[in-house]
């Protein structure tokens, strides 16, 4: 018992540490995922929304010193009960997305590792078993060091590195990024489905009226050859095919798709601002500056939003900026960079700098 203990110990903690790091260093798309949670269509939690970026810090960060409290035997009790209250939230909340397919990725590795919402509760089942050992042997979970001061002393610094580390990429931008739109990708390219690429399998359920009984038909999409009355139809994703990384990014105006236009330039700035009405004012203050100062050094300018066009006419002549605001989907926005402005640079549709409006002076010209 003693060996398996010590084995579930170090892979919990592990565990821990990995997906709790990967989600620390993108807490503002761990809120995005936890805004699908809260939303109605999902556990109806709408008042929590608001509370979605502190709610995502607190438990990433909690993720983290967990696994650290774990390793080095830092209050056994305490750490495992929490550890054990996680995984059953975490666990309610993966068999609830997949069971009634709400949420079509947990979030559990960020965007690093992409998991189906079954593939998710599987992996929630297997470390609530791990957990539970450790409930069962925590007799056997001793400090890793012999002193307590020093215990204690680890314990305090994974706390204040993880709350540190948050703080930093939020005013900033994720130290690793693992999206679509990462330095060195092409858009263009991300958009493209190879010739080979696996197709979508579908299932279609049919439902008949035959004699006076209904009957159920499933086919791969063909209308069944059924004498009888047709009452509905239901499908079914069974498998979605290849999927390309980049989906739903667009430069639109309301009549017209400028995307590959603006993706085929040479040098091009894009601001991006999912939402004009909750930009953040201090990095709105730093816009007009910094696009005068690109045009004049030959780059096109564009801003990229999901507001409508009314907003961006009167958002553009209140702020005095000389470029046109696009259309884009919010989600897609939201992805292209963590920040509301944020600057993408690129050139014929690859992304050769991205900075949070905290870091538009290094941008460079």
């Amino acid at each position: 018992m003693k060996y398996i203990v010590a084995f579930s110990r170090i892979f919990v903690g592990v565990l821990f540490i990995i997906s709790g790091f990967i989600k620390l260093n993108d807490p503002l798309g761990f809120s995005y995922k936890l805004h699908e949670y809260f939303g109605e269509g999902v556990l109806n939690l709408p008042f929590l929304e608001p509370y979605a970026l502190i709610i995502s810090i607190l438990v990433v960060v909690f993720e983290v010193v967990l696994g650290v409290f774990l390793l080095i035997g830092y209050k056994p009790k305490f750490t495992i009960y929490s550890l054990l209250a996680m995984i059953v939230f975490f666990t309610f909340l993966t068999f609830y997305s997949a069971y009634f397919d709400k949420v079509k990725d947990c979030g559990c590795f960020g965007d690093a590792l992409k998991l189906t919402p079954w593939e998710s509760f599987t992996k929630d089942v297997v470390l609530l078993v791990f957990i539970l050992i450790l409930l069962v042997g925590i007799k056997y979970i001793k400090p890793l060091f012999g002193r307590p001061v020093i215990t204690t002393a680890i314990a305090l610094l994974s706390f204040l590195a993880s709350l540190s580390f948050a703080y930093y990429v939020l005013m900033h931008l994720p130290a690793i990024d693992f999206r679509a739109y990462k330095v060195g990708a092409n858009i263009q390219e991300g958009m493209t489905v190879p010739e080979n690429a696996a197709k979508p399998v579908q299932e279609f359920t049919w439902t008949f009226n035959v004699n006076g009984a209904e009957e159920i038909f499933v086919t791969d999409g063909s209308y069944p050859s059924v004498d009888g009355e047709y009452v509905g139809v239901e499908s079914k994703v069974i498998d979605p095919g290849y999927e390309p990384p980049v989906v739903d990014f667009s430069i639109e105006t309301e009549d017209e798709d400028l995307t590959e236009y603006y993706l085929e330039k040479d040098k091009l700035i894009m601001i991006v601002m999912y939402n004009l009405a909750t930009a953040e004012p201090d990095g709105v203050a730093k816009l007009k500056a910094f696009s005068d100062k690109a045009l004049k050094n030959g780059y096109t300018v564009i801003g990229l939003s999901a507001s409508g066009a009314a907003e961006k006419e009167q958002f553009k002549a209140s702020h005095k900026l000389n470029f046109d605001f696009y259309l884009c989907d919010e989600k897609a926005l939201k992805t292209v960079v963590r920040a509301s402005p944020g600057i993408v640079k690129l050139e014929k549709g690859t992304v050769v700098q991205k900075a949070h409006w905290n870091d538009i002076e290094k941008i460079k010209l």
